[in-house]
């Protein structure tokens, strides 16, 4: 899977993203539990975020993210999925390995 770079800029309606932060955070964290979002986060003084995620194509990414809330709440003014290659740190990016139950 290669990985992609995604950009949200969020719409003036802080109290309608606080509504529904909850719910939006528990989507990033289900896709981040199953390995898809690598990394997230708010910029720019949270009207905007950047987000990491690994996928087949920006396609997959881009309906990935058509379920989020935020989408769906029309709380997001323009977002954008790009391939993205790091050349530094990408040995940081890359999910460490599993560690066994102990037994």
């Amino acid at each position: 899977m290669a990985l992609f770079a995604v950009t949200y800029e969020y719409t003036d309606a802080p109290r309608q993203r606080d509504a529904h932060r909850p719910e939006h955070v528990a989507f990033l964290s289900g896709l981040h539990e199953s390995g898809r979002l690598v990394v997230s986060g708010p910029a720019d003084g949270g009207t905007r975020a950047l987000l990491v995620f690994s996928g087949e194509s920006a396609d997959d990414v881009a309906a990935l993210l058509d379920d989020d809330p935020f989408r769906r709440e029309g709380l997001i003014a323009r977002r954008t999925v790009s391939a993205w290659s790091p050349f530094f740190g990408k040995e940081r990016l890359d999910p460490a390995p599993a560690e066994e139950p102990a037994r």
